[in-house]
């Protein structure tokens, strides 16, 4: 019996312990305790520290963190009858323990089976074209059907993920040839669009030469005219100063210096090769004038008149 105290002591212990660890559970944050009495539900326990009765009460631990599934690539059929590949991820965390407990079997796996289902019937409802094109509007309809769905199970789907969309061989050579077609027609656009912009540039600036050309034209021609204008008021100016200056001497003159102004004019025109004159009328009043002064003159030099009465017909 002596030697069987030391076995006997330990295997106390560890009942102990195993008792203790049984009994008393530390439960974290994001953790919570489905607890089934006597295989009734009872209760979610947690966070922190809580007892569990061996034996009476059976604990389920379920985490509350937002996980995913990784849903692999599934085949489904367009409402153009066309087969194409999807593969996605849904984004999901339990708001309710005791019904994702007790609700399903297997929260998880039911959740990534129905995941699949909803998928090819959201696909079976949109073209071809339009699944390959609104990526966006799918995921918001697969997470709105899913999260319906799973709500029964205390899950709620908070986001769902399209990586990879694969048509098949044949779709995808046509699309290539699309592209390749979209592609060139853009690029003829472009090549338009810019001939255009270049053509009503040139336009633009045509245009803009030909204004700024009419108005150096304009320009030129006021200031050629503003200089000939000045010039004749300066010719006139000249013209006017000379008359005034002749006036001026004209005052001075006296009848014998306009007949020998006539003289010398009569003189010229006899050089003149002309057979036809043009003669003043006041000339035969000039040549009296001239003859009667002459007369007097060759009297005074020979002495029958004197020289004051020159004087007075001169005057």
């Amino acid at each position: 019996m002596d030697g069987f105290g030391p076995v006997i002591g330990v295997g106390l212990v560890l009942l102990l312990v195993y008792l203790v660890l049984s009994v008393f559970r530390v439960i974290k944050e994001y953790e919570r305790i489905v607890i089934l009495q006597l295989g009734k539900f009872k209760s979610v326990r947690g966070p922190g520290f809580i007892i569990v009765i061996p034996i009476l009460e059976q604990a389920v631990k379920v985490d509350l963190r937002e996980k995913f599934l990784d849903i692999p690539a599934q085949t489904g059929i367009t409402k153009d009858n066309a087969s194409i590949s999807i593969d996605f991820l849904v984004y999901y965390r339990i708001t309710d323990p005791s019904r994702a407990v007790l609700k399903v079997e297997d929260v998880e796996r039911a959740s990534a089976n129905i995941a699949t289902t909803t998928l090819r019937a959201v696909i079976g409802d949109i073209e071809l074209d339009d699944v390959l094109s609104k990526r966006e509007q799918i995921n918001d309809v697969l997470r709105v059907k899913l999260d319906e769905a799973t709500e029964r199970w205390g899950l709620k789907v908070t986001t769902v993920e399209i990586r990879e969309i694969e048509p098949p061989r044949d779709i995808l050579d046509a699309m290539n040839r699309q592209m390749s077609a979209e592609r060139d027609r853009r690029a003829n656009v472009t090549r338009a669009e810019g001939e255009r912009e270049a053509a009503i540039t040139r336009a633009e600036g045509e245009k803009r030469a030909s204004i700024l050309e009419a108005e150096g034209f304009r320009e030129s021609e006021i200031a050629r005219a503003e200089g000939a204008r000045q010039a004749q008021l300066l010719r006139a100016q000249g013209y006017a100063a000379g008359l005034k200056a002749i006036l001026a001497e004209a005052q001075n003159l006296d009848k014998n210096t306009m007949s020998l102004q006539y003289m010398n004019m009569l003189q010229e025109v006899g050089k003149s090769p002309s057979t036809k004159f043009v003669l003043p009328m006041e000339l035969t009043s000039i040549v009296e004038n001239f003859v009667s002064t002459a007369g007097l003159a060759a009297a005074v030099k020979n002495g029958s008149q004197k020289p004051a009465e020159l004087e007075e017909v001169q005057r």
